[in-house]
């Protein structure tokens, strides 16, 4: 099997979870951070995801699932012990044409889910196709020691230097030797040590006057915000 790689834009989009034990509240914790309207299907469920209930986070339904429960769903993630439910819930999802993931059964599934190592918007996805999910598990623990916070404030960085750029009458084009240099500079391991003016004299460097770290970081977060 080869999947097609792909990063879903879910916000307020209508997303089913199946399921309300420990799995199924790992895949609505992860749909909430990704700005989705999530629904869980469960005749009971853990106590997160009671709190989140009730405090208008989610819609949880304390009942067995029902074909009807795909109506309006965009995407459907099956998270019970249940192995004929399970197969259910994907032959409904089948039918309809929607987005369906059943935990741990990737032949059940229209997509996987990878394991992600995520510092702000940096996300990187490990996926073994299905063939070994414990591997790549091994794999984002790994790369989660290598790969750690400077790399979101760098990605804020590049993002609100980049923005400032298109703001004047550049070509996109003209701004791949710039970022080259960026990326090639010591700036990401001078986050590391927090040498924000060294930083400083090398985004004067090579981008010129008015580009200063504190000030492209605070617009980087106001966008992020407000985004």
């Amino acid at each position: 099997m080869k999947y097609y790689p792909v990063n879903l834009d879910i916000r307020g989009k209508n997303c089913l979870v199946v399921g309300g034990g420990e799995v199924g509240t790992r895949k609505v914790k992860t749909l909430l951070a990704c700005e989705a309207t999530v629904t869980v299907v469960s005749p009971c469920a853990t106590e997160y995801l009671n709190q989140l209930a009730h405090q208008g986070m989610i819609r949880l339904k304390n009942r067995n699932y029902r074909s009807s429960d795909l109506q309006d769903i965009f995407l459907v993630i099956g998270a019970t012990d249940d192995e004929a439910l399970n197969f259910r819930i994907s032959q409904d999802a089948k039918a309809q044409n929607l987005l369906c993931n059943i935990v741990d059964r990737p032949e059940a599934c229209n997509f996987i889910l990878p394991a992600v190592v995520q510092q702000g918007d940096m996300v990187i996805a490990i996926s073994t196709s299905g063939q070994s999910p414990a591997y790549a598990k091994t794999l984002r623990k790994e790369m989660e020691q290598h790969y750690g916070q400077e790399h979101a404030v760098f990605l804020n960085l590049m993002g609100s230097i980049r923005k400032k750029l298109l703001s004047f009458a550049h070509k996109p084009e003209a701004h791949k030797p710039i970022f080259k240099k960026l990326i090639e500079s010591d700036i990401l391991d001078l986050i590391r040590k927090q040498d924000y003016e060294s930083i400083n004299l090398i985004l004067h460097e090579i981008l010129g006057d008015g580009y200063r770290f504190d000030e492209l970081i605070s617009d980087g977060l106001q966008k992020n915000n407000t985004g």
